[in-house]
């Protein structure tokens, strides 16, 4: 008896593949395979009650400490793309492996996605799964569906969905954010309703301060108070989500070409990534700065295409965890007006002397304000000179 899992929310694009992936690919039996990498609780809901509507074999794998582990991981590479934290693409590959896990543990042919051949996650997905020997199967692109012929198939086969259409927008929920598409959406100059986000709330006047300690560049508490990785990214999420922290209205370029509206809400990672920057402007020197922007850009990127786990990242990260020995220290956050600002910083490993910078100080350590004459009169002198001879030129 052949087998294959499918990537399974219950939603109208995985519930159509089920019957597809019998009729069309000749499987006898599809199994479904739901992760949770903090989606609400509606959604395993959902899932639950359209697999048994299917009489579909399901199963739920627990993934969120991998998650956070890895959204941790990127707040030590300051990890956004085109300006918004990474959060649908880092819990790509942790899907991705959760699903290969069971069905290799099912004794399964074949795994299969319910994704379109314009997205994404097509790609993020099957990097994962193309390192195995199963059969990879991606129903809604190889037969170019639709939504529209999708939902008159769903209505034709009776199958457990709601209209086939899930509201009006196209939502993704994890841990680290929450993404809004598709409809009105999709036209740039549409301005959105704020009825499109639920994680944050309109900002208003008030403010409120924090201090966040980090440990090695992980955040391990709030005011004192400690936390599991899952629990401080939940617990942030509300409080700095309150003041209206973490919204982005982009236009994303993907990896296809294709460029595309998105917009997001992601107050604890705009939070951490904000305390994170702010503590290695503390304690890491000027070179080391600027050099791990282009480390940081590169481990982005990789982790947009989903490739997390390529060797490229594994020497990045060699980098970065040299440099966050020293990212040790706490941050004060103010939220206000829709914005999560640092107001302080401190930590025993700052590359920085109160003393040496002031103004009410005479020198610095041992050189005087003096020496720095002959530096001032070399600075730009290449340039006069070039300006002098185009001068003469003209």
């Amino acid at each position: 008896m052949t087998r294959v899992a499918l990537a399974f929310s219950g939603g109208l694009d995985t519930t159509v593949c089920v019957p597809l992936l019998e009729e069309e690919y000749g499987y006898d039996e599809v199994i479904g395979v739901t992760v949770d990498v903090g989606q609400p609780a509606a959604e395993f809901d959902e899932a639950e009650e359209t697999a048994e509507a299917l009489d579909l074999e399901h199963y739920v794998v627990d993934a969120k400490d991998e998650f956070a582990d890895l959204c941790f991981d990127s707040v030590r590479a300051n990890a956004t793309y085109q300006g918004y934290p990474l959060g649908t693409a880092l819990a790509r590959p942790v899907i991705a492996k959760a699903i290969l896990e069971v069905a290799e543990e099912q004794d399964c042919t074949g795994i299969a996605h319910g994704c379109t051949g314009k997205g994404n996650d097509q790609l993020r997905f099957e990097a994962v799964w193309r390192d195995s020997d199963l059969e990879v199967i991606a129903p809604v692109r190889e037969l170019g569906l639709t939504r529209e012929w999708e939902q008159e198939y769903a209505e034709e086969k009776e199958l457990p969905v709601e209209g086939g259409s899930g509201g009006d927008w196209s939502i993704d929920t994890n841990l680290w954010s929450r993404s809004v598409e598709g409809d009105e959406l999709e036209d740039p100059s549409y301005v959105p309703p704020t009825d499109i986000y639920d994680w944050t709330d309109e900002p208003s006047g008030e403010t409120e301060e924090i201090e966040i300690s980090f440990e090695e560049g992980y955040p391990v508490a709030v005011d004192d108070t400690a936390y599991e990785p899952v629990e401080l990214i939940e617990y942030l999420n509300e409080l700095a989500g309150s003041y209206g922290v973490g919204r982005t209205d982009s236009m994303e370029d993907r990896m296809l070409g294709l460029k595309v509206r998105e917009n997001y809400e992601h107050p604890a990672a705009t939070t951490l990534l904000n305390a994170h920057e702010a503590l290695e402007g503390l304690v890491l020197t000027q070179e080391e700065r600027e050099f791990k922007q282009l480390i940081d850009q590169r481990w982005a990127k990789k982790g947009y295409e989903g490739l997390v786990d390529a060797p490229l990242v594994k020497a990045l990260e060699g980098f970065i965890a040299e440099t966050q020995k020293r990212v040790t220290g706490t941050v004060t956050i103010r939220f206000e007006g829709g914005k999560a600002r640092p107001v302080a910083r401190d930590s025993e490993y700052a590359a920085y002397s109160a003393e040496h910078a002031s103004f009410d100080t005479e020198t610095v350590g041992k050189i005087t304000q003096e020496d720095a004459t002959g530096v001032a009169k070399y600075h730009g002198f290449q340039r006069r000179l070039a300006n002098s001879v185009i001068e003469d030129d003209e």
